[in-house]
């Protein structure tokens, strides 16, 4: 009972995580849209930075933004935040009981190095506060500076940091660690700078006095921030169902590759945003964006193909050498009864206890254990690379068989 309490509060917790996550996407690809949307118009007022004309579910709307602060504030004043906090909230959440609670199962790799679970936890706890405040000193030492210098810093801490996780961590472990290290980055933007930089223009808006209008450009460069890191971290977020990257054997080489499909393509979005009503020459000069992407993907798709095992002179396998390899590696989770301690029933329902199971399900078991070693789970079994070799030959000559 315990494991499925588990198991339903993981379920809650990832649909409070989409639920809140798509809110707070939704508002940051809204405003940047907006703010790049914006234009200076004939009769506008003092004051005014641009305003934007917009059409959505049969109305229209007039937008107009302040190049600081208004005179004064109205008692409806909208803050937009609890989205990040809460997509924050629920995502470390879903880590404790995915990563936490399984550490030895899902966050640490004996192979890549022997931790305890309060070690495994203590270094994902430390590099994610650190991970912030490198981040934030970053900014501070960049802001009015180089815009494309702070850009290529941050990308190379990021890979970086892809880096150390691979080394420490679970091919799942250390990607969705870079996952929640981008998404600290971005709600503690919110929470640390964004929102508190807001509330001192308002209060010195209260008080009779002309806003700072650095914190403005400052909470505009972390919306700006957040704005290009949402889409790699999302595919950080899901990679963990995809094993050629997640235990790739230089998986911080795909991040680096996914920050910049991410990145360029989110500029593709931003430039089109801003380009509405302007010469086509205008509009024509953001298409390498696309094109960087497109190259990007092509270049993630190669490097990431997998590596075919060599076979041919290797002595075929019985299926009684496979089922025994089976009955030894797999089926304490992939069972009609598991004996594994966190899991009640077979992981996806799939089984491996007959030859008829292994067979029907030899592509997974060829993406999953001969192509990668995300399985068995942390290696929890000791899986060798010989045995992985005999599945290897035992699916190539069912192939052949066909």
């Amino acid at each position: 009972m315990e494991v499925f309490a588990i198991d339903w509060l993981n379920l809650l917790f990832r649909w409070a995580h989409l639920i809140v996550g798509v809110g707070w996407i939704g508002t940051s690809f809204y405003f940047i849209a907006l703010d790049l949307s914006l234009r200076r118009r004939e009769g506008q007022a003092d004051g005014i930075m641009g305003s934007a004309w917009l059409v959505h579910g049969g109305g229209f709307y007039n937008v107009e933004k302040f190049t600081v602060a208004p005179d004064h504030l109205p008692d409806d004043l909208v803050w937009y935040k609890w989205e990040a906090y809460l997509t924050w909230v629920t995502g470390f959440a879903l880590i404790i009981l995915q990563y936490y609670l399984k550490a030895e199962s899902y966050l640490i790799d004996p192979s890549v190095m022997a931790l305890t679970n309060l070690q495994a936890i203590g270094i994902s706890l430390t590099s994610l506060a650190v991970g912030w405040l490198a981040y934030n000193g970053m900014c501070r030492l960049f802001l009015g500076k180089s815009t494309i210098g702070l850009g290529a810093t941050l990308t190379a801490f990021i890979i970086l940091a892809a880096y150390g996780y691979s080394q420490v961590f679970s091919g799942r472990g250390a990607l969705i660690h870079v996952g929640a290290l981008i998404g600290t980055m971005m709600a503690f933007n919110v929470f640390r700078i964004i929102i508190p930089n807001q509330k001192k223009i308002v209060a010195s808006l209260l008080a009779g006095e002309k806003p700072d209008p650095t914190l403005g450009q400052i909470g505009k460069q972390r919306s700006v921030h957040n704005n290009y890191l949402t889409l790699p971290v999302l595919l950080m977020m899901i990679s963990n169902h995809y094993p050629f990257i997640t235990n790739h054997p230089q998986s911080w080489l795909v991040v680096a590759l996914i920050m910049v499909i991410g990145a360029s393509f989110r500029h593709f979005l931003n430039s089109h945003e801003a380009a509405h009503g302007k010469p086509k020459e205008e509009v024509a000069s953001y298409g390498w964006a696309l094109g960087v992407t497109a190259v990007g993907i092509i270049a993630a798709f190669f490097f990431t193909a997998p590596v075919e095992r060599d076979t041919s002179s290797t002595q075929l396998v019985s299926d009684a050498q496979i089922l025994a390899l089976s009955e030894k590696h797999c089926v304490s989770c992939h069972a009609a009864e598991p004996t594994h301690e966190f899991f009640e029933v077979a992981p996806n329902g799939t089984m491996f206890e007959t030859i008829a199971d292994l067979k029907r399900h030899r592509d997974i078991i060829k993406a999953q254990v001969v192509e990668t070693d995300i399985m068995p789970l942390g290696n929890e079994t000791g899986m060798t690379d010989e045995e992985r070799n005999q599945l290897a030959v035992w699916i190539a000559s069912l192939e052949d068989s066909e």
